[in-house]
């Protein structure tokens, strides 16, 4: 408000205009709440001083400020709209203004052709209070009827009074249809290491959000439920000879669908047999190296080579700290995901024998070397995770325990392959999930 000072040295304080004056109705403080900053609000409520609560960069155009299509101004209880400024609109507010509409239909058939949201307060007769001056009656069945009749649909409400209700409506052709669904993700791994947990936080980012996830690991699938709409048979970890049993059959069943997503390692004891009974049963394969897809899925059309989709989670770097960086076989690491990976990041030299931190290690280290991990069964055998890895990114593989210079073209390459992959195995779920929606309709 402006000052002044007159020649008296005396503070004047301007009289305050009519506008300034208007308290601001308290369906307005409340309906406020529900508008993002931003909006273009058309208010069609009388004298609610609704713009000095609105919040920052709203626009607001009041019922008094607009013309109806003839050009005259609107009498929205006598059945005038105005369309145009409705259409052009981000939320159209009603605030006491349906009790004096005798032809609901008519307000309704504008707002519903305008397709933007309504905010609006009713008193409904469920809940008593002077229905005096109003030219209609409804009931909170009423509303729904009419709303519902119209294309649209409550969001959130709140009350205003005991007599009175503030209730914001989506048209329906904007809301998403949200249908429930269980998941079960069976993890290969141990849940604890670098990369077991990287893998639960890139299944959980692919399943739509009204997803119910139950995650199992080998240990775990006594507690398995009787039915999944989808079963998520790894998290990019690897299935070897001891997890290859009837349990692994048995949860696949009890999916209406199922995916795969792993690879596999110590592949001389692996038993072939088990595994194409496991791969026929998938809907897909998502395999992470193509020499997976080589061994087991040849002919099959329901094996793809996704890669390792853990890299999608390093970004690109570069290195600074010249001290060599050593990974040992560990089995858990304590410290927080980010901080593991900007320490390997930190490295221009690494050397890991797990194979998660050396898929990070790639894409910002200059030099990597590798070990890879013997069979528990049969020391001779090695897994073959590393090997499988670096032919896929490279083209070739290298000694073991030997520093060589990571190619970073071909580490982009890769990394770029595989988000598109992991973009299409997104796009995959989502398909299933529906199909099993429709089915069960």
């Amino acid at each position: 408000m402006n000052q002044h000072v007159s020649r008296k040295l005396i503070i004047d304080t301007p009289l305050p205009t009519a506008r300034q004056a208007q308290a601001v109705d308290p369906r307005a403080l409340l309906a406020a709440q529900f508008i993002a900053a931003g909006s273009r609000v058309l208010d069609l409520s009388a004298d609610t001083a609704l713009d000095r609560a609105l919040p920052h960069g709203c626009s607001y155009q009041s019922r008094d400020s607009v013309t109806c299509d003839g050009g005259s101004a609107c009498d929205i209880a006598g059945g005038d709209f105005p369309s145009q400024v409705a259409s052009q609109s981000d939320i159209i507010v009603m605030l006491g203004t349906l009790e004096q509409v005798a032809d609901l239909e008519n307000l309704f058939t504008h707002l519903r052709f305008s397709k933007q949201d309504v905010l609006l307060s009713y008193r409904a007769t469920d809940l008593g209070g002077d229905r005096a001056g109003c030219a209609n009656n409804l009931s909170f069945y009423d509303l729904a009827r009419l709303f519902d009749h119209y294309g649209f649909r409550i969001e959130c409400t709140a009350p205003v009074s005991a007599t009175e209700m503030l209730m914001r409506l989506t048209p329906t052709d904007r809301l998403m249809p949200v249908t429930a669904c269980s998941v079960a993700v069976v993890s290969c791994g141990e849940d604890d290491t670098f990369g077991d947990r990287l893998g639960m936080h890139m299944i959980n980012a692919m399943l739509p959000g009204e997803a119910e996830v139950h995650h199992l690991n080998f240990r775990t699938l006594n507690e398995a439920r009787e039915q999944y709409d989808l079963v998520v048979l790894g998290t990019g970890n690897s299935l070897f000879q001891p997890l290859m049993n009837g349990a692994v059959l048995d949860i696949i069943g009890r999916g209406k669908t199922s995916i795969g997503i792993f690879g596999t390692q110590y592949r001389e004891l692996l038993p072939r047999p088990a595994l194409e009974r496991v791969i026929e049963r998938l809907d897909t394969w998502y395999a992470r190296s193509e020499d997976d897809v080589l061994m087991y899925g040849r002919g099959r059309k329901n094996v793809v080579h996704l890669g390792d989709w853990l890299i999608d989670q390093f970004p690109m770097s570069h290195a600074t700290d010249n001290e060599p960086l050593l990974i040992g076989p560990e089995t858990g690491i304590e410290l927080p995901l980010d901080r593991i990976i900007k320490i390997i990041q930190g490295h221009r030299q690494v050397h890991s024998e797990r194979l998660a931190p050396f898929l990070c290690a790639l894409t910002s280290a200059d030099f990597a070397a590798y070990a890879e991990a013997a069979s528990p069964q049969q020391p001779g055998i090695a897994s073959g995770r590393f090997r499988s890895l670096l032919l896929d990114i490279f083209g070739r593989s290298y000694p073991e325990k030997e520093f060589f210079m990571v190619d970073r073209d071909a580490v982009r390459r890769y990394k770029s392959r595989v988000h598109r992959n992991v973009g299409l195995l997104g796009e995959h779920i989502d398909s299933l999930l529906r199909n099993v929606a429709v089915g069960a309709a």
